[in-house]
Formats: structure tokens, C-alpha cells, sequence
């Protein structure tokens, strides 16, 4: 099943959403949008920061963190952005980093200078807490016993 996280990000003006997640992986892609909905109109470095903010952003809202990313597919219109894109980007990942892909392709987004699609396997979410037990315990308390 495919659930949509609730990213606290402005909602989008296409039928899309920010982030999916099936099978405990997540979907996503971001570009420089600020909170008021409009896009970033900085260099590529100050792009590229608000793309990766937005994309931590989502993956926390999912329960993960940039550690659980796998891979990030980079779009940038310019070939040119590359370095300063990858100085920036170099700072939100540690080692193992995420397999990574970079394309120059042109953007539908007007102004947009980049745009990051990501997959972070961020697993199962735990089941949540009842009355300070846990649900998972609870369930396999019910089903071990022996009827009498």
C-alpha cells in the first residue's frame, strides 16, 4: 500500500505528492520551494541547501534520517551548476554515501536550477506504545498461550 508523508512542505500545485512510502522504502522528490510556495532565486549553492533542507525535512517527517538514503537521481539544467551543487551536497551526506546519478536535463519548474528524486529505505515503522507495552509484545502474548 502506498501511503503520502506529511511533509509540512506548501501543497502542490500539480496532482503530485511531496513523498510516498511502500514497503518501508520512500519516494520522493524535491526542488528549491520556500515555505510561502515560492521558489528559490539564489545561486545553485543556495538551491541546492534549500532542496536538501526540503529533502531532510521529508525524511524525517517519514521517521528516517539522510543516513537511510540509498540513492539520489540530481537534475540540473546546467551542466555548469555541477560544482557548486556538489559542494553543498557534500555536506548533508556522510560515507557510505548514496548512490548518485546527475543529469542535465531541462526543469518544468520555472526558476529552479535543480531538482533531487531520492530513495531512503527507512523500514517498517515500530508499532506504536499502549499503556507503556508494547503492541507487538502484547499480540504474541495473546496468541502463545495454550488453550486449556
Amino acid at each position: 500500500m502506498i501511503n503520502a508523508v506529511k511533509t509540512g512542505l506548501p501543497a502542490p500545485s500539480s496532482p503530485i505528492e511531496w513523498a510516498t512510502m511502500a514497503d518501508g522504502v520512500l519516494y520522493t522528490a524535491q526542488i528549491p520551494i520556500k515555505m510561502d510556495g515560492t521558489i528559490e532565486s539564489g545561486d545553485i549553492r543556495a538551491q541546492t541547501r534549500l532542496t536538501l533542507d526540503n529533502l531532510k525535512r521529508t525524511i524525517v517527517a517519514a521517521g528516517g534520517t539522510l543516513s537511510n538514503v540509498a540513492q539520489v537521481l540530481v537534475y540540473l539544467p546546467h551542466s555548469t551548476d555541477f560544482p557548486g551543487m556538489n559542494e553543498i551536497y557534500g555536506q548533508y551526506f556522510a560515507q557510505p554515501f548514496p548512490n548518485r546519478a546527475t543529469i542535465v536535463a531541462q526543469l518544468m519548474v520555472p526558476g529552479a536550477r535543480i531538482e533531487i528524486v531520492a530513495y531512503a529505505h527507512i523500514g517498517k515503522q515500530k508499532p506504536r506504545a499502549v499503556a507503556g507495552r508494547n503492541v507487538s509484545r502484547k499480540v504474541a502474548r495473546k496468541t502463545s498461550r495454550r488453550p486449556k
